[in-house]
């Protein structure tokens, strides 16, 4: 697929995605540099086919540092059988492969963020390439998108599936619909305070039910935050009538971002004193955190106050701050 006036994709992928069975193969970038003058960046990829039916597109690793997906997804790549399959399932278990082998954000090769770089370019750095790819190759060919994420190094989070306001509600009903099926501990009506260049906003205005996660932080997994993982998107597939068998269905609190007021940012830095831990309800004007000053003793810590009544689900992880950074999230139980 290439849109008027756009040169081809330079990735290649070596499994052919109109082809009945199970492939594991590449989405290979040629990437030329220092220790390998012809050398590529090889994405891992899996397609299942097995007749007709929708395809759902699952990724993990869009962000290098946040593991669950990846976990979730070598596991399904490994484990789901031909047989079990109505439709099609794609499953790139670490989208910005290079973030993913360094355990960053950001590509350690030009420091892009994937998340950040949509509708990408043919032309571009090797994040930019891969966000092409996805955008003019992958989104046309599915109908349900999941893209896992969690808090990476500096944020932590309530366990929660999310799915965003949309102006097509049928759109957005759906999409809801699959965000309940996947059966958090929490799902999430969600906002976003930077939603240009997302992957989200590239499959959400071509139509597709995207559903996404945050499933905890740290630069880590739990066999807890693990395990959600692995039973939702399962629970996805089944309820989308892409995989045979019953939902594994588990109670979920549902949440809502309504607005900017959710979130909350230190404009000093400082060593961060949390004085709410996740799930604990919070009123607006209670601090929620201090910032201790470490230049020199004996200066007063700085607040950081809710905004608004809710619950916290997301927090700042390192233990240090800098200007800027988001301390805390809030929602509210819907």
């Amino acid at each position: 697929m290439n849109d008027t006036g756009l040169r081809p994709s330079p990735i290649t992928p070596t499994v052919d995605f109109s082809a009945e069975g199970i492939q594991h193969g590449f989405l290979r970038q040629p990437y030329s540099r220092d220790d390998s003058a012809w050398g590529s960046v090889m994405i891992p990829i899996t397609v299942i086919k097995n007749g007709e039916g929708p395809t759902a597109l699952l990724t993990g690793g869009n962000h290098g540092d946040e593991y669950e997906g990846p976990i979730a997804l070598f596991d399904l790549a490994r484990t789901l059988q031909a047989d079990d399959v109505s439709g099609r399932v794609i499953i790139v278990p670490a989208m910005n492969y290079p973030a993913f082998l360094a355990g960053t954000r950001t590509s350690p090769i030009d420091r892009g963020n994937l998340n950040r770089s949509f509708p990408g370019r043919p032309d571009g750095n090797v994040t930019q390439k891969i966000a092409d790819y996805f955008q003019r190759e992958l989104l046309p060919l599915a109908d349900i998108v999941l893209d896992f994420h969690s808090g990476g190094k500096t944020l932590d989070f309530l366990p929660f599936c999310a799915a965003h306001i949309l102006s097509d509600k049928a759109q957005e009903a759906r999409s809801f619909e699959l965000v309940e099926a996947f059966s958090a501990p929490y799902s999430m009506k969600m906002l976003e305070i930077d939603a240009v260049g997302m992957y989200d906003t590239a499959a959400e205005a071509m139509g597709k039910i995207f559903i996404t996660t945050e499933l905890g932080g740290g630069g880590t997994a739990t066999a807890k935050s693990a395990g959600i993982a692995k039973r939702g998107v399962r629970n996805i597939l089944s309820k989308a009538g892409i995989v045979k068998g019953a939902l594994d269905v588990a109670q979920t609190q549902w949440l809502d971002m309504p607005d900017g007021d959710c979130f909350c940012f230190a404009e000093d830095a400082g060593l961060i004193e949390p004085l709410a831990d996740l799930g604990d309800t919070v009123s607006r004007g209670q601090a929620v955190a201090l910032i201790h000053p470490v230049g020199r003793t004996g200066q007063a810590p700085i607040e950081i106050s809710a905004k608004m009544d809710g619950v916290l689900c997301a927090r700042h992880f390192p233990g240090l701050v800098k200007a800027g950074d988001c301390v805390a999230v809030l929602a509210i139980t819907v």
